[in-house]
């Protein structure tokens, strides 16, 4: 007789994962299963359904390669219960198993169904990450500000990474002023890795088109790593092709090119085909053998062994109710346009095609294109953390709730950012070549033509002054606003007022 099921769920496709560290190959079954509720609960891109399908499949033959039984339920299989309880409750009808062993899950809604579930379960930190929620919470005790950059610093003390003695390499803890440099006129590296479908691979495929066929995006062409040794080959392929030059052009944006020098293994790092440690060292190397530079290699690491490690540990001590925030009080709806409707907004429109065709946009585009335009826009923060979780293929809620809700869109307060990341067209014509094209002008403040990224900025401004005139952060631009003539002012909150209401109308905006 089964002892335990061991579960193992679609991210966490490690073989050092803690439930199965717990377990016994000689006694215990492991159990994964593709199940709708999982797959379903926000309209995911058909891409990030593949990709977790398919890595959870090639994962499962590794675990019977290396001595495991492993019940495995297809999407598609009549017996399927459609959800990760319902499918442990069967296996463990099954084979008389009479405890479930699980690595806590990324998201509350899966931890809560799990307690839930009539069996008897012992859940595991997932040790995985660098800092446990203990280590996180030992730094957060007491501190009036949550700022990632001093988590951070204290992370690279503790890892040794990128530190000389007890000094950071190269005399300073952030290179972040070296690596804001607008869009090159020349890319030299043609982008991640990409791999052939296999059969495997195939198979899924044609079933996430008959299963989801009205999701946002597209399944094929698809060519994201499914295992562990291709996710690793595409690592290595970054570090050596793209690694020198991230740094300096991790900002910028290019209609001709939808990936520059970015990495592209945020989704196999999430998946667990990647750890973080050993993604943050094969950088360090680059720079101790010369390959890359002192500026690229800790901003690379900086997002991973700072941002990343910094944003689970917020998203865990808040608690559940973080993603329903709304310290702002928007609730504007979600515009069309997200969903691949219409907009003259050329920065928005790349954003969004690019989203749609690849299910992945660089941290920028997420930031100050499609996340700065929901927020100057005023909208429900909630509508936005779900449009993100479901069209990204790296996106689970606890690293992309506290981006979104946090970072992106102020809901939380302030936990995160000490000032909203809002800013007018000014910032993604530097950083981009989207506005040559535009059907607005970005030197237009008002007027026909006038960028809506223009009005909207001094709308959010003026609507939420009592909440930040007196953030010193902001200071300046309260004072840029409050030199202004007054019929100028009337006219800028007349104007986005009106580009609202058309929008608001479904109008081609």
């Amino acid at each position: 007789m089964v002892s335990r099921l061991i579960l193992v769920l679609g991210d966490q496709l490690s073989d050092d994962m803690a439930a199965l560290q717990a377990g016994d190959p000689a006694r215990d079954v492991v159990v994964m299963a593709e199940v709708r509720d999982e797959a379903a609960y926000v309209r995911h891109h058909p891409k990030k359904i593949a990709f977790v399908f398919a890595a959870m499949r090639k994962f499962a033959e590794r675990l019977r390669a290396a001595g495991w039984e492993v019940r495995y339920t297809a999407l598609d299989d009549p017996a399927n219960a459609g959800s990760i309880c319902g499918e442990l409750l069967r296996r463990a009808e099954e084979t008389g198993a009479a405890e479930v062993i699980a690595t806590e899950p990324g998201e509350w809604r899966l931890i809560e169904a799990l307690r839930n579930c009539p069996l008897k379960l012992r859940m595991l930190e997932d040790d995985r990450f660098l800092a446990s929620h203990a280590r996180f919470d030992r730094w957060a005790e007491g501190r009036k500000a949550l700022r990632m950059e001093y988590f951070y610093r204290e992370m690279r003390r503790e890892t040794g990474l990128l530190i000389e003695g007890r000094e950071p390499a190269g005399g300073k803890w952030n290179f972040d002023h070296e690596n804001r440099k607008p869009a090159p006129d020349e890319v030299t590296t043609d982008g991640p890795l990409r791999f052939a479908p296999d059969a495997t691979v195939e198979a899924v495929l044609d079933l996430v088109e008959r299963e989801f066929p009205s999701n946002f995006g597209r399944a094929r062409p698809f060519w994201f790593a499914t295992d562990r040794d291709q996710a690793r080959a595409a690592l290595d392929h970054f570090v050596v092709d793209a690694l020198p030059r991230f740094g300096d052009y991790q900002d910028a944006m290019l209609d001709g090119d939808r990936f520059l020098y970015h990495a592209v293994i945020s989704l196999y790092l999430n998946a667990g085909l990647l750890a973080p440690r050993e993604v943050c060292e094969a950088a360090e190397a680059a720079w101790r053998a010369g390959h890359a530079p002192i500026n690229a290699v800790e901003g690379f690491i900086r997002q991973i062994l700072g941002w990343r490690e910094y944003v689970r540990g917020i998203y865990f001590r808040e608690g559940p109710d973080y993603v329903r925030r709304n310290a702002l009080g928007q609730d504007r709806a979600l515009p069309a346009f997200y969903w691949g409707a219409e907009t003259r907004m050329r920065c928005v429109a790349k954003a969004v095609e690019q989203t749609r065709d690849e299910a992945y946009a660089h941290h920028i585009q997420r930031l100050m294109v499609t996340g700065n335009f929901a927020l100057l826009a005023g909208v429900d923060p909630h509508e936005v953390h779900e449009w993100y979780l479901a069209v990204y293929a790296d996106a689970y809620e606890w690293v992309e709730a506290p981006n979104v809700i946090g970072m992106s869109q102020f809901a939380d307060g302030g936990i995160i950012a000490s000032k909203p990341y809002v800013s007018s067209g000014a910032y993604i014509s530097r950083m981009s070549d989207h506005c040559g094209a535009c059907a607005y002008s970005v030197t237009k403040k008002t007027g026909p033509g006038a960028c809506p990224f223009n009005l909207l900025f001094w709308h959010f401004l003026d609507r939420h002054r009592d909440r930040f005139a007196g953030n010193p952060r902001m200071a300046q631009m309260y004072r840029t606003w409050d030199r202004m003539d007054a019929d100028r002012r009337a006219t800028v909150l007349r104007e986005a007022q009106d580009f609202l209401d058309r929008m608001e109308a479904g109008e081609t905006v």
